[in-house]
C-alpha cells in the first residue's frame, strides 16, 4: 500500500463518518415536533444534513479515483459501526444479541478483506 492509496480511503472513510453524523442529524430533526409540513423539511438541521451528504457523496466520487471499487463497499460497511455507537451514545438506544453478532460479522468481513483482500 502506498501513500497515496491510504489518503484516498481515509478520505473515503472520513466521508462515510460525516455521512453517518448526518444521519444522526436526520434523526434528531425527525423526534422534534414541527408546527407545519413545510418546517420539517426547511429547517437548518435538515438542510444542513443534506449539503453534508452532497459533500460525502463528492467526497466519495473523489476518493474512488484511487480506492478499488472491490475495496470501497467494504470501507462503507463501517458506516454500521458508526451508526450504531451513536444510536448508544447520543439516542440510549440498546443493543441486543443480533445487533452485536451482526456487527462482530462486518468487523470480520472488513478484517478478512484487510488480511486475505
Amino acid at each position: 500500500m502506498n501513500r497515496e492509496f491510504l489518503l484516498y480511503a481515509g478520505l473515503l472513510l472520513f466521508g462515510v463518518f460525516l455521512s453517518a453524523v448526518s444521519q444522526v442529524m436526520l434523526k434528531k430533526a425527525a423526534l422534534r415536533t414541527y408546527p407545519s409540513k413545510i418546517k420539517e423539511y426547511l429547517n437548518p438541521l435538515v438542510i444542513f444534513a443534506y449539503v453534508i451528504f452532497v459533500g460525502t457523496t463528492l467526497i466519495s466520487v473523489y476518493a474512488y479515483r484511487v480506492v478499488p471499487l472491490s475495496l470501497g463497499p467494504i470501507l462503507e460497511a463501517t458506516s454500521y459501526i458508526y451508526v450504531t455507537i451513536f444510536g448508544v451514545a447520543i439516542f440510549r438506544e440498546t443493543i441486543n444479541i443480533k445487533k452485536i453478532c451482526g456487527l462482530l460479522l462486518i468487523i470480520a468481513g472488513i478484517g478478512v478483506y484487510a488480511l486475505l483482500g
